[in-house]
């Protein structure tokens, strides 16, 4: 299973250090549930570039410094090479399922396409096949925000001292990016025109939404480091299953896989036309699948039960 932008391995359990939440597909892992842990072996790697233990711009090059800015560009279909690497290390020769939301179900779905003889199953889940230009303009301001941080200092920040590198830009950029993941009417339900407790909005104060925002980037702050969302929104970026392979059909068309595509309705970053766009051009593929809820983009993650219902659709 391969995690979202700012995810890590830490798919399921408690929260412990280096952890602070549960697993970010908490309610899907273990024994009885969705992926079962007395049936299945589940592994969820590290994306590389990412700042949770596969090498990313915050790790030591051979000689003892920290690739910093000089981190090279990757692209999903370099970290999906990266995780066949891996996969060779464990000795499996077949996934019985490769499933991924969002940055996940991009490289979910080049394990498909560069990979077909290693893929049993696929479930692909709020993603697409090339990164469009509207979700490019998205990424772009936010990676603008972290870049114009003067603690940014061209990605060389890490020995620049505590408290010193780019968490303003870094934080600025995940109140936009969270902003994209919910939804409209989930915002106003819940937050409506609400100041924050115990503060006036016209004297320096703050909404409740702004209050919500200022959370998020926080715990974004604390966890994630600035060098690595830039890789891998890059990435993301970068991301076009036609690349090289004479363009978005004739990709497609490589995968073997047993497949599932569902999108979330309210979903305004990946919009479910993205997800039956996959679900046409994948020989074999069932129609499109939609997952309700009121959540936006996160929906993929938080509806934990409707997205169990599509692994045992695949896996029984």
């Amino acid at each position: 299973m391969l995690h979202a932008l700012t995810g890590d391995s830490h798919a399921a359990g408690p929260a412990e250090p280096g952890h602070p939440s549960p697993g970010w597909w908490d309610a899907l892992i273990g024994p009885g549930r969705a992926l079962d842990t007395d049936r299945w072996f589940v592994v969820a790697p590290n994306v590389l570039g990412g700042c949770q233990g596969s090498t990313g711009p915050s790790s030591t090059r051979p000689d003892g410094r920290r690739w910093g800015g000089a981190f090279p560009f990757l692209t999903q279909r370099d970290q999906v090479t990266a995780e066949a690497a891996l996969s060779d290390e464990l000795g499996v020769a077949r996934w019985a399922l490769v499933v991924g939301g969002s940055m996940g179900g991009m490289r979910a779905l080049e394990w498909a396409v560069s990979y077909p003889r290693r893929t049993a199953a696929l479930l692909l889940l709020a993603t697409t096949a090339a990164a469009s230009a509207e979700q490019i303009a998205w990424a772009n301001i936010q990676l603008h925000a972290i870049r114009s941080d003067p603690g940014w200092r061209g990605g060389d920040y890490y020995d620049a001292g505590p408290g010193r590198g780019p968490h303003t830009g870094l934080g600025l950029a995940r109140r936009l990016a969270h902003v994209t993941y919910r939804s409209e009417p989930e915002l106003a339900a819940r937050f409506g025109r609400a100041a924050q407790e115990r503060e006036d909005p016209w004297a320096g104060g703050r909404y409740q939404v702004e209050s919500y925002l200022d959370h998020h980037a926080d715990k974004l702050v604390r966890r994630f480091d600035a060098g690595s969302y830039v890789t891998l929104v890059d990435a993301m970026n970068s991301h076009d299953i036609g690349r090289g392979r004479g363009g978005t059909r004739r990709a497609l068309a490589r995968v073997t896989a047993r497949t599932l595509v569902a999108g979330v309705d309210s979903d305004r970053l990946y919009p479910p036309s993205q997800q039956a766009e996959l679900a046409a051009l994948i020989p074999g593929a069932d129609r499109p699948r939609v997952i309700e809820s009121p959540y936006g983009h996160d929906g993929f993650l938080i509806e934990a039960g409707q997205v169990a219902a599509l692994v045992r659709e695949l896996v029984g």
